[in-house]
């Protein structure tokens, strides 16, 4: 699936669209350069979701934990991991094994310790907007 999103306001719609359209145990993997627009479809789905705090990358904390309307979300950013091995001391695969959505930004910095997606979605600019690409065969 193709797709062009003109601005930020497009950028959350289409995450709050993939509030309905993903499973409640679901392997999101984010890929775009820094400033894609990656954590602002995140915010996109847990806004659908009911959530109304802030929304922010969770860079320096790995992982971002939400729990609405029945649901877990964790929001991984692995952009500064030195080491995939640093997965295993955080346990990365006990999140995998909860009933829970896990959208993870950079997962090619966890190559080797990661499991195979369920989606990966891919953003890039592209003039003004963005260019969204979804594999739902991953």
């Amino acid at each position: 699936m193709k797709k062009y999103l003109k601005n930020t306001e497009e950028t959350e719609q289409f995450g709050a669209e993939l509030w309905t359209l993903l499973p409640s145990k679901c392997l999101v993997f984010l890929q775009g350069d820094l400033g894609a627009g990656k954590t602002t479809m995140v915010r996109g789905f847990l806004r659908a979701a009911g959530f109304t705090g802030a929304v922010k990358s969770p860079t320096y904390n790995l992982v971002e934990e939400y729990s609405i309307g029945g649901r877990k979300i964790f929001h991984f950013d692995l952009y500064r991991l030195a080491d995939p091995e640093e997965l295993e001391w955080i346990g990365i695969n006990d999140y995998f094994d909860e009933e829970c959505v896990c959208f993870i930004e950079w997962p090619d910095k966890g190559k080797g310790f990661l499991p195979k997606p369920d989606r990966i979605i891919t953003l890039s600019a592209e003039g003004t907007g963005r260019a969204l690409e979804m594999d739902i065969s991953a």
